[in-house]
């Protein structure tokens, strides 16, 4: 069986260029059209439309792909008319069955055909026993296609993302979601819960804060057994914002005296070690460097900046020259993606955008324009960064597509996101 040869050329050098700049080269003569369909037989109910939705939006947010809208239906065990495809210059054709079984299972077959080599490239079936997780059989379906193509991964779109939702005054709950919002599941209810970061890229387990003690707690969930487990607790506060490779470390902001410090805390020996002694505000922390240096979030300039120590040393380097509020960052090998306040407005309305820099240059790329933008996080790959996002009342969850110059936002239909993870 014959794959169909890619219509595009795409050669990035990109985190790992030997300048430490990102250099970004795409020759592209034509994406591969996509033509997503749902069969004759489906179920005649809303899933087999939502199903196609997501598809059709997974393949979009890749990058890799043209999606049109041209009709074409047919029965799931028929051939296309291929004659036809071609005149509307369709190069893939994707046939859908949505069915449930006799227990319930809700079932997903895909046929994708190669309408210039005019043959059938893949023959597949998902299913899911929780109907409410029908974005995931989506989400695998749009893999799936994109490793046919041998495309870069999209695996990320089958991971969880994981955040915090105000609901009311001093009342938050943590939520596992995909990464369209489509999928909502409350993991956590009941008083104050925030800040959630993943113990490790197995997603069963998350740490979170929780205020419903006298004083902060850093708790530890499973999210199938529901087991909750104190780590540890601090007056003031106490954050987890990064874990080590290993995931026997995890970095922590902690207001023990009333002043927050950065602090890495042995999980093992349940030792913790006090990192900065800034007398001001020291936030944030993210292991860079192969865990030899943390950046952080410090007011050292009497506003917010980004900052790198290397641990064990008592110096500290300043990251950012760009802007006179910097608070917020992800980091990725040797990038760094910050969220910048643009205006100075004392009671509200402020905007905040995303930059771009790498630790081993001048490098700098501004990623948004509108609305405040919050909260950035890369993905395991570095190929895209995860963000909350506010505008004219409302809150989206973000995703940037680094190496395509695009951006998609997903509306959260109730409440209000405090922080995020993936």
């Amino acid at each position: 069986m014959k794959r169909i040869v890619l219509i595009y050329i795409l050669t990035i050098s990109f985190l790992f260029a030997v300048d430490a700049k990102m250099e970004i080269i795409k020759k592209k003569i034509n994406l591969p059209t996509m033509l997503v369909s749902i069969s004759n037989e489906s179920i005649n109910n809303s899933y087999s439309l939502k199903i196609k939705s997501l598809i059709e939006k997974d393949l979009a947010v890749s990058g890799h792909f043209n999606i049109t809208n041209v009709l074409h239906k047919i029965n799931f065990n028929s051939l296309p008319n291929i004659k036809k495809l071609r005149t509307e210059d369709v190069d893939l054709f994707l046939n859908i069955h949505i069915e449930k079984t006799t227990l319930g299972n809700l079932v997903a077959k895909i046929k994708l055909y190669d309408v210039n080599q005019n043959e059938i490239v893949l023959n597949k079936a998902y299913s899911t026993a929780s109907n409410n997780r029908y974005p995931f059989l989506a989400h695998k379906v749009s893999i799936t296609v994109n490793e046919y193509l041998n495309a870069p991964t999209i695996k990320w779109m089958d991971k969880l993302v994981i955040f915090s939702r105000y609901k009311t005054a001093k009342k938050s709950e943590i939520v596992i979601s995909d990464y369209t919002l489509t999928f909502q599941k409350v993991v956590v209810s009941g008083g104050l819960n925030i800040f959630p970061k993943w113990v490790d890229d197995a997603q069963e387990s998350f740490y979170y804060t929780s205020y419903s003690d006298d004083i902060p707690v850093l708790r530890k969930q499973n999210v199938y057994t529901a087991k909750s487990t104190k780590i540890t607790s601090s007056e003031g506060m106490i954050v987890c914002s990064d874990t080590s490779k290993k995931n026997s470390k995890i970095i922590l902001t902690m207001a023990p005296n009333s002043q927050p410090d950065i602090y890495v805390y042995d999980l093992k020996t349940k030792i913790r070690s006090r990192l900065t002694k800034y007398k001001g505000i020291d936030v944030g922390g993210s292991f860079v460097e192969n865990d030899t240096k943390i950046v952080f979030v410090s007011d050292r300039l009497k506003q917010p900046n980004i900052f790198a120590k290397k641990i064990g040393r008592k110096g500290v380097e300043r990251l950012v020259y760009h802007g006179k509020n910097n608070s917020q960052c992800t980091t990725f090998d040797n990038y760094i993606v910050y969220s910048s306040r643009e205006t100075d407005n004392e009671f509200g309305g402020n905007a905040f955008n995303l930059y771009l820099i790498s630790t081993q240059s001048d490098f700098i790329r501004r990623l948004t324009g509108t609305g405040r933008n919050q909260f950035p996080k890369f993905s395991e790959d570095g190929d895209s960064v995860l963000f909350t996002k506010s505008h004219k009342g409302k809150s989206y969850l973000g995703i940037i597509r680094l190496n395509y110059n695009k951006s998609f936002v997903f509306p959260l239909k109730s409440g209000k996101l405090q922080s995020i993870d993936w």
